[in-house]
């Protein structure tokens, strides 16, 4: 396997998970009821831990040994790129927002807040899987 092939194995991984969480996932827990809302968050949040580590770890070591194996091409930098914007949306705003979400409770702005940050996410998983499979 080449680090570009991990590159595009780690990217296609990242970006079916995304789609299970933009299509699947945010639109079920949107619809909890309030009076559930903390025992359904509350296991989401455990839940997604499991997944999100090992999704995010593996397209970060694709991405570090696609930029450490050179030559880096234009193609190699925009789905670097992608998924650089997908981490950022997840750890300085979708994380700290579930993390409100917890303690504050379900109200209209983070839930807001929270769809914005996961549509930049699947908008970086796209760039990221569309620009491995060019490189």
């Amino acid at each position: 396997m080449t680090p570009v092939d991990a590159l595009l194995a780690a990217a296609a991984l990242h970006l079916g998970f995304q789609m299970v969480v933009t299509g699947v996932v945010y639109p079920a827990l949107a619809e909890v009821p309030d009076d559930d809302w903390s025992r359904a968050h509350d296991a989401h949040s455990r839940r997604m831990t499991l997944v999100v580590g090992p999704v995010y770890g593996l397209l970060a070591a694709a991405c570090l040994w696609v930029l450490v194996s050179g030559p880096i091409h234009a193609a190699v930098l925009a789905s670097v790129g992608g998924a650089v914007v997908s981490a950022a949306a997840t750890a300085f705003v979708a994380a700290p927002t579930h993390g409100e979400l917890g303690r504050a409770g379900r109200n209209g702005h983070l839930m807001s807040r929270l769809r914005s940050a996961d549509r930049v996410r699947f908008c970086g998983a796209v760039t990221c899987a569309l620009f491995a499979l060019v490189a």
